[in-house]
This record gives C-alpha cells, sequence and structure tokens, in this order.
C-alpha cells in the first residue's frame, strides 16, 4: 500500500501548527473569568456533593460513637456493674469497636477521595477539555467495580445505621423513666422508687451483675450525671451521622452508575469513529493510488 506523499504530509503538517497556534491565541485571549468558568465546568458537582455528605457522616459517627462508648463504660462501671469481671466483655468489645472506628474512619476517606477522582475523570465536562481522552475495558471494569463495592457498602451502613439506634433506644428509656420520676416528685402525689431501669435486660452486662439496676432517687442521679447527657445526645448524633452516610453512599451509587453507562456508550462511539477513521483512510489511500497511477499514464 502506498503511503501519503510528502506534499501531502507537509500540508497535514503545517495544519496541526496551525491549529495548535489559533488555540494558544485563543488562551491567551480568554480571560481570567471565563478561565474559571471553564474550570468549574470539569467539576463534578454530584460526586463532590456526596463526597462531603460521606465525610460529614463516616465523622460524626466515629468521633461521637467513639466518645459515647467510653461514657457508656464510665456509666456502667460507676451505677449499674461495681465487679470489674461483670463487664470485662463489654469493656473488650468496646475497645474493638473503638479499634474498628479508626478502620472505618481511615478506609471511608480514602474511599471518598477515590470515587471523588473517578468522577473527575469520568465527567463529560473533563473530556470537552481533554479531547484525546479515550476509554479504555480497563477504565469501565474499574467503574463497574466502584458501583458494585458502594452497593455493598451501601447494605452494610444499612446495618450500622439500624446498630446505632440499639443504644439511643437504651438510653431513651432511661431518660423518660428519669423524667417520670421527676414529674412524681413535682406533683407529690406517688414515690418514684418503684420505678426502675434493669440494664441486664440489654444483655450488655450478664444477670449476676450487681447491682444491674437503678430506682428512684439513684436512677434520676444517673440521668443527671454529664456522662449520661453527654452519651445520649452523642448516640444521637452518632445515629444521624450514620444515617447521613447511608444517604452519602446511594448518592455515590446513582453518580456511579451514570458514569458506567456514559462510559459504556462512549466506547461504542470511540469504536464507531475508529472504523470511520479507517475507512476514511482507506479512501484516502485509493484516491492517492488512483491520481498516481492517472500520473504515470499521463
Amino acid at each position: 500500500m502506498v503511503g501519503v506523499t510528502k506534499p501531502e504530509e507537509c500540508a497535514r503538517t503545517s495544519k496541526t501548527y496551525f491549529n495548535l497556534g489559533n488555540e494558544v491565541n485563543t488562551r491567551k485571549k480568554m480571560g481570567c473569568f471565563e478561565c474559571c468558568i471553564k474550570c468549574l465546568g470539569g467539576v463534578p458537582y454530584a460526586s463532590l456533593v456526596a463526597t462531603i455528605l460521606c465525610f460529614s457522616g463516616v465523622a460524626l459517627f466515629c468521633g461521637c460513637g467513639h466518645v459515647a462508648l467510653t461514657g457508656t463504660v464510665t456509666i456502667l462501671e460507676q451505677h449499674f456493674s461495681t465487679n470489674t469481671n461483670d463487664h470485662a466483655l463489654l469493656s473488650e468489645v468496646v475497645q474493638l469497636m473503638q479499634y474498628v472506628i479508626y478502620g472505618i474512619a481511615s478506609f471511608f476517606f480514602l474511599y471518598g477521595i477515590i470515587l471523588l477522582a473517578e468522577g473527575f475523570y469520568t465527567t463529560s465536562a473533563v473530556k470537552e477539555l481533554h479531547s484525546e481522552f479515550k476509554t479504555t475495558a480497563c477504565g469501565r471494569c474499574i467503574s463497574g467495580m466502584f458501583v458494585f463495592l458502594t452497593y455493598v457498602l451501601g447494605v452494610a451502613w444499612l446495618g450500622v445505621f439500624g446498630f446505632s439506634a440499639v443504644p439511643v433506644f437504651m438510653f431513651y428509656n432511661i431518660w423518660s423513666s428519669c423524667e417520670v420520676i421527676k414529674s412524681l416528685q413535682s406533683n407529690a402525689t406517688a414515690s418514684g422508687d418503684q420505678i426502675c431501669v434493669d440494664i441486664r435486660q440489654y444483655g450488655i452486662i450478664p444477670w449476676s451483675a450487681s447491682p444491674g439496676k437503678a430506682c428512684g432517687s439513684t436512677l434520676e442521679s444517673i440521668c443527671s450525671t454529664n456522662e449520661f447527657y453527654m452519651s445520649y445526645h452523642l448516640f444521637i448524633v452518632a445515629c444521624a451521622g450514620a444515617g447521613a452516610t447511608v444517604i452519602a453512599l446511594i448518592h455515590f451509587l446513582m453518580v456511579l452508575s451514570s458514569n458506567w453507562a456514559y462510559l459504556k456508550d462512549a466506547s461504542k462511539m470511540q469504536v464507531y469513529q475508529d472504523i470511520r477513521a479507517k475507512e476514511e483512510q482507506e479512501l484516502q489511500d485509493i484516491q492517492t493510488r488512483s491520481k498516481e497511477q492517472l500520473n504515470s499514464y499521463t
């Protein structure tokens, strides 16, 4: 097959340099405002919002959950389980959960950054800035992997959200019992010594733990402590953070699914453009050979 002639090659090269020169001049003429608008157009706002929401939710869950667990152990040691051996297992579980919280915070910090970077590289506006961007089978597989992993993490965080509601329910029962005791004392209708809260029924300490329950004024004094007040509200915030993380992962899942579909369509368009370019090159080669044969006959 005969290649491209030297005059045509020179003309193509000069045309390329001319286009590059025009692009450079256009960028020079472009003001600061236009550059900012073009840069802002390349930001994946959906991925950015999901990343901020995910970071906020994980930070609230991990930070508040860590402090609330420590306060819960303090309350149990001082008021419900005076013997160290009775709550030794609970202390080990709480310590293990705190280590897990450290791991969750580190993992989601890295995972959020990776998903944000993936959103940048699959945004259509970025493809317009980099005209030579081409999708590959590896890129599509990575996007599909992120979709699957985000779906699994979303299901797991639904379980975490449900689990984080358990201590909120427990502390709410204690707080509501204290409010009933206060109302009885203010009305002077009956004594609140018969109102008790038995922590052993929740299964966090064994039935052999002593005293295991608190009644009347003792229960009211527990509700008045700083540890109870902080732990109760921190567990509520941690539960809200888990819910925010679930919403962020659902948001991520929608964004990743959209990006994966875009990459799939872009790959089909890329195959079509490659076939069309190949056909145009073959047609150009045929025309070049025909001109050379015609010149040789002439």
